[in-house]
């Protein structure tokens, strides 16, 4: 299907495939180019397939998402975006995995149109960011400034940098952060280029994680 987006599924479990398989099959503008039951398999997939989005189930038996999203952003050349998909939105496996480069994480119990939305917006180079899941989990993972960290931070990030990335962290969009600062949206996309390159960070997630990591963003 020319121009479609390729979806490349990963799950252990048939029926969860077959699931959402069903849904995106559905869409004039989504196409699923392969399966996958184990993160083992999914480089080999990649490297054959070069699906746009994988949906990557956290939880495998041989090799966990964790580690074939490690691998897939190690070695594949412009790797596809990955959606980590999990059972419970506090899951240890999930903030490892967003660390590793996931581009978000979706509940399986997620609404299909849900799912459909978040495939779309990741292929469009967003990500997915839910503020109270990653502030929950980074609250156990934080150092809370302790170690100086915040103050290393402040250095490195001018102050309007760092209001982009505060409300980065609350989930606002470009156009959202633009009105919040009175400034434009190309504007805010030249901040958050700085915050991730001052931060080497690959997206705004990642970005948003190693802010809590270093208490420059204290969980509340």
């Amino acid at each position: 299907m020319t121009g479609a987006t390729g979806v490349l599924l990963v799950d252990d479990e048939r029926l969860i495939r077959a699931g959402l398989a069903a849904i995106i099959a559905a869409e004039p503008d989504l196409e699923v180019v392969g399966e996958a039951g184990d993160g083992a398999e999914v480089p080999g997939q990649v490297a054959r397939l070069r699906p746009d989005v994988i949906l990557m189930d956290v939880r495998m038996p041989r090799l966990d998402g964790i580690q074939a999203t490690r691998r897939i952003l190690e070695t594949v050349p412009d790797p596809p975006k990955i959606i980590v998909v999990t059972t419970f939105e506090n899951d240890e496996y999930v903030y490892d995995a967003l660390k590793a480069g996931a581009h978000g994480f979706l509940l399986k119990r997620t609404r299909p149109e849900e799912i459909l939305q978040a495939i779309r917006m990741v292929a469009h180079g967003d990500t997915l960011l839910f503020p109270a899941a990653i502030r929950a989990l980074a609250a156990r993972h934080g150092t809370g400034g302790g170690d100086g960290a915040g103050a290393r931070w402040h250095e490195r990030l001018t102050e309007r940098e760092g209001d982009v990335l505060r409300l980065m962290a609350r989930g606002h969009s470009n156009a959202e952060i633009a009105a919040e600062l009175f400034v434009s949206p190309q504007t805010v996309k030249t901040h958050v280029g700085n915050v991730l390159a001052k931060l080497n960070a690959r997206d705004r997630t990642q970005a948003v994680i190693l802010a809590y990591e270093t208490g420059y963003i204290v969980p509340s």
